[in-house]
């Protein structure tokens, strides 16, 4: 008979803290990765020059991106947050390691906050106006031959240049980005140049990422969705990097999703203001209807999101001489929303529709899924609907700017589906990888992001049957964003 001391035993195995320590120290290393990837991306000023190195920094960041996210369901729950504000602010100071890369629109910002300090305007005169000459800098508008050479810089007349684009024409921006622009301007001490806006953009992205945080502490739901926003590539180089004002209409949008539940005015008057700073968060305005029924509650959130636009355009009005819509009609014109064969808009539509055809496609499209989400959405999950809608946007009308996918990053945040992200990957795809990647480009992208879309629904419905979907709490059977959750939380 076996002695008892001399029996084998099996030896014990990590201690609980010991092992809770190794998926925090496997995200942090993945995220470390990524800071480093995108710093070396946003410095990478081959734009012009070598756009398929720059793609393939991109490919690097989300590729990381992907794996850090989904290290981060191992996690231990008490350790989820602080990791991912950490990274929040990694990413985003990844953003500031470098100008503004692949965008010039920032200029243009900062331009149009020095005209208003000056009292004039943004909707009056244009940057090339020989008024506004005493306004130029070596900055903004670059004097020698060897600063105008670049493929940016647009000639304004002999011997000056500009970094501004499309210097001709007045702006398009609506007033809350006009008044943002002022305030950084009034706020920014001399000689800072892009950082200011860049710093904004930051500190925008930051905030987001907190409202998400919030919002998803307030409904119980797993905090880990916030970090498809807090470290997406996309947030880094479009919303700090290139200093895109999107940022701050996503903000404003977040914030409008997660009060408009319960507080329909204020929720409107929120999306309001989204919409007085970039027209596009509009779109989620059906997501916030879902459910409505009846006329009074659907007034109470739109009559309030109207009066705050006009009042927000109003100052301008009086102040303006000239229309304050500016350029924007010349700018859908100039990308091709109302020629269908131009600028590679409603590309997958054109795959099986003729030229012709494309806009009231796109219309009918939209009308049918807008219908869909009223009539069909979850009205506690208003950004389920309004993510639906926007991606269908996205996908049928296939625009070429990949900041304009910012406000979907973080409707995926918020509802947790994230085979929408293809759709964002595409325009980053599309405004990188056109050259070198050849002429079906957009087709291509958008058609791998909606596969990814599709195939995302069709798991998550196949989920649900399995597990019995009508048997569990949550979204009623058949609303809009009833998804299964992407990861199981860790203790």
């Amino acid at each position: 008979m076996d002695h008892p001391r001399l029996r084998l035993r099996p030896r014990p195995g990590p201690r609980p803290r010991a092992a809770a320590r190794i998926p925090v120290a496997v995200t942090a290393l993945l995220l470390t990765a990524l800071t480093g990837v995108l710093v070396a991306a946003v410095r990478y000023d081959a734009y012009f020059t070598d756009p398929a190195g720059l793609l393939g920094w991109y490919a690097a960041a989300w590729a990381l991106f992907g794996a850090a996210v989904w290290s981060l369901r191992r996690v231990p729950a008490r350790r989820v947050v602080p990791l991912l504000l950490a990274g929040a602010l990694a990413v985003a100071g990844a953003g500031l390691a470098g100008p503004p890369l692949t965008s010039t629109d920032s200029f243009r910002y900062a331009w149009d906050g020095r005209v208003q300090a000056a009292g004039t305007s943004p909707y009056d005169r244009a940057p090339a106006d020989p008024v506004l000459r005493p306004l130029r800098d070596g900055w903004l508008f670059p004097h020698t031959p060897a600063a105008c050479a670049g493929p940016a810089r647009v000639v304004v007349e002999p011997g000056v240049c500009t970094r501004i684009n499309r210097p001709a024409v007045h702006t398009i921006y609506p007033p809350v980005a006009e008044g943002y622009f002022a305030l950084v301007h009034f706020l920014s001490p001399p000689g800072v140049r892009h950082k200011a806006l860049q710093a904004g953009g930051a500190l925008t992205a930051f905030a987001v990422t907190v409202a998400l945080l919030l919002i998803l502490r307030r409904r119980g739901a797993d905090p880990r969705t916030a970090a498809w926003w807090a470290w997406c590539p996309a947030v880094a180089v479009e919303a700090v990097n290139n200093a895109h004002v999107d940022g701050l209409a996503v903000l404003l949008s977040v914030a409008a999703l997660g009060v408009v539940v319960r507080r329909r005015a204020l929720g409107g008057a929120l999306f309001g203001l989204a919409v007085a700073a970039k027209l596009l968060p509009a779109v989620l305005l059906p997501g916030a209807l879902a459910g409505v029924r009846r006329w009074r509650d659907a007034a109470v959130l739109l009559l309030p999101a109207a009066a705050v636009v006009g009042l927000a355009y109003l100052p301008y009005v009086l102040w303006s001489r000239s229309s304050v819509f500016g350029y924007l009609g010349g700018y859908a014109e100039e990308e091709g929303y109302g020629d269908p064969g131009a600028g590679g808009r409603y590309a997958l539509l054109r795959l099986v529709l003729p030229d012709a055809w494309a806009v009231p496609a796109v219309v009918a499209g939209m009308l049918v899924v807008v219908a869909y989400v009223w009539w069909r959405g979850d009205p506690e999950r208003p950004w389920s609907g309004a993510l639906l809608v926007t991606g269908t946007a996205f996908l049928l009308m296939t625009p070429g700017y990949s900041w304009y996918a910012l406000l979907l990053v973080a409707l995926v945040a918020l509802d947790g589906r994230a085979e929408w992200l293809g759709v964002a990957v595409a325009g980053a795809v599309v405004y990188v990888g056109r050259v070198p990647l050849g002429g079906a480009t957009v087709e291509v992208a958008y058609g791998l992001a909606g596969a990814a879309v599709l195939a995302g629904w069709a798991l998550r419905r196949r989920a649900g049957a399995r597990d019995g979907e009508g048997s569990r709490p949550g979204p009623r059977r058949g609303r809009v964003g009833g998804g299964q959750p992407m990861w199981k939380e860790s203790p």
